[in-house]
């Protein structure tokens, strides 16, 4: 990717907060809240009330103001609305029945929405999201950026949401650059320090100098040439296997966001490729991780 695009200025005008009300959803919101306040968005929390499993029966569909399962939704909502995550930012609550990715893909398109923050209280990968699973359609299908707020995520305080220290992990190929313009854009908007980190497992002793080398020349040419005006950027690279090299060096920097690319394809029968990656590095960070599709 040349670096004249990776130096590109990016912004979040109109953010997608899915929630189903529980504790998981509220530290995510804190999230959305100063994404919206930095980049003056609008959030667009939304809820989806899941179909019912089919009764084979000619039922005539409940009339709303007779249906206590969407009335029961619109309190919950109503009361996520007045959290005090989301005081001082433009924000609107949507309701609607249907198939979670549906319902949120619908609300994507009508209100042009370029980020969506999800959170997770699960303990054992996506598949315990905050939206059960079908969040893996979130992550896995969205046009635009996901930042998961994933279970090992403490809710930060008032104000206390900052990127001062960011992780850009990459494989060089095409579909994780395209996370890079993010990466860089979040690092000059925080003044941050920028690490951008490679990793290589299963090297031996004898050729890691060279790989070293090769690798801390290709990520250095990533960095842009201006980028020493306002953020501290760095190479590290790293001998590990994927997720366990991203989640050390994530510890050892501190960082407090991780930024991946993702391919739109990969078999999901294979533990090394990096929809799966993903998935592990979202389980067990400690900080939000910021997917881009490729």
């Amino acid at each position: 990717m040349p670096t004249a695009e990776a130096s590109l200025r990016l912004t979040f005008k109109n953010i997608l907060l899915p929630t189903d009300f529980t504790s998981a959803s509220e530290v995510a919101s804190a999230f959305a809240r100063s994404l919206a306040t930095n980049y003056d968005s609008s959030i667009f929390v939304t809820h989806a009330i899941t179909p019912t499993p089919p009764i084979f029966l000619p039922l005539e569909p409940v009339p709303l103001d007779l249906d206590a399962e969407w009335h029961d939704a619109q309190h919950q909502l109503q009361n996520f609305l007045n959290l005090a995550a989301l005081k001082g930012t433009r924000h609107e609550g949507i309701l609607e029945r249907g198939e979670i990715w549906t319902v949120l893909n619908d609300v994507v398109g009508r209100h042009a929405i370029d980020l969506i923050v999800l959170g997770s209280h699960g303990k054992h990968g996506l598949k315990k999201l905050v939206l059960g699973s079908a969040a893996e359609q979130i992550f896995r299908h969205a046009d635009c950026p996901v930042l998961t707020v994933g279970p090992k995520v403490v809710a930060p305080g008032p104000g206390e949401v900052a990127f001062k220290h960011i992780l850009f992990a990459t494989d060089f190929s095409a579909g994780s650059l395209r996370a890079l313009p993010y990466a860089v854009s979040l690092a000059e908007e925080n003044q941050a320090r920028l690490a951008l980190l490679h990793v290589t497992p299963l090297v031996p002793e004898q050729h890691r100098a060279r790989v070293i080398a090769s690798a801390a020349q290709r990520l250095h040419e990533l960095i842009p040439a201006e980028a020493e005006n306002w953020c501290q950027a760095a190479p590290v690279e790293s001998f590990e296997f994927p997720t366990e090299g991203i989640l050390h060096v994530a510890e050892t920097e501190k960082a407090d966001l991780i930024v991946m690319g993702v391919h739109r394809r990969a078999p999901r029968t294979s533990s090394h490729l990096p929809w799966a990656i993903a998935y592990e590095v979202v389980s067990h960070a400690h900080c939000p991780v910021l997917t881009v599709r490729g």
